[in-house]
């Protein structure tokens, strides 16, 4: 990143999280549950939403531990 870009924090809803992730709402909340996927926001008493960078992370987690798994 260079000096003249702005780092941007989003937060993106649950349907956008599904998208991004290919999960299932269940699972996503097993996941989360269980302490191995990120925990939402609340934005209101019901609403949450996920801190887009936290799940892009996860992702990439998810492609490091396959790659890792995979000798590559």
């Amino acid at each position: 990143m260079n000096d003249n870009e702005e780092h941007v924090m989003r937060l993106i809803k649950l349907k956008a999280v599904m998208d991004t992730t290919g999960l299932a709402r269940s699972t996503i909340y097993k996941y989360i549950s269980e302490g191995i996927f990120p925990k939402p926001v609340s934005l209101s008493e019901r609403a949450v939403a996920w801190v887009e960078s936290e799940v892009q992370d996860w992702i990439l987690d998810k492609i490091e531990q396959r790659d890792v798994s995979n000798g590559a």
